[in-house]
């Protein structure tokens, strides 16, 4: 499938990742070397020490203690290569984001050129004055009452009320508990009389 659409693939690998990680494979590869050496030398001794050379063996001890410093040497420049190439890396990043930066603040002074503080703050006036007058449009439309409307409309109700509520006089004689006989159903119940509230 290869390259979708005709998009060549770039490559990540800078050239100086290329040439840090060739000193590395080269260190890598030399230390390789003076490990094998240094088994070798060190089985070169042990046959001198068998054969009575230890004059000989001594020599070739001191040989190998130089290569194994020789070793930690070339593990300490490793290290500090794939150190370098973290730093690098990080230093790459940095730049990018200080980039950016720079290019969202020129973003923004040129949004500040074309918008000032005093026609944000017109604009925000004028988005308020709109929002009031939607408000009144939408209490006249919904048959929205002010305060004073309703204080009105309940004196009036009061004052209804109060004309209707004429009652009739309530006699002050006690009334009869008895029905008299006259009447012809004898199990009739007995009218409630019903307190005018």
């Amino acid at each position: 499938m290869g390259n979708l659409f005709g998009r060549k693939r770039r490559s990540r690998v800078t050239e100086q990742d290329k040439a840090v990680l060739q000193q590395r494979d080269k260190l890598r590869q030399y230390q390789k070397r003076l490990s094998l050496n240094l088994e070798r030398e060190r089985e070169v001794a042990r046959r001198l020490l068998r054969e009575g050379r230890k004059e000989k063996a001594m020599l070739l001890l001191k040989k190998k203690r130089y290569q194994e410093q020789l070793l930690d040497k070339t593990e300490n420049q490793i290290s500090n290569l794939e150190r370098m190439v973290q730093d690098i890396e990080f230093t790459q990043i940095e730049m990018k984001v200080i980039e950016g930066l720079k290019i969202g603040n020129e973003c923004l002074n040129k949004m500040h050129q074309v918008m000032s503080i005093e026609e944000v703050e017109r604009i925000i006036g004028e988005t308020q004055d709109a929002v009031e007058y939607q408000r009144q449009i939408d209490e006249i439309l919904a048959g929205s009452l002010t305060e004073e409307d309703e204080d009105a409309i309940l004196e009036e109700l009061n004052a209804i009320t109060q004309e209707q509520m004429e009652l009739p006089e309530v006699p002050s004689e006690p009334l009869p508990e008895e029905i008299p006989e006259a009447s012809p159903v004898k199990n009739k119940p007995k009218p409630e009389l019903v307190a005018a509230s």
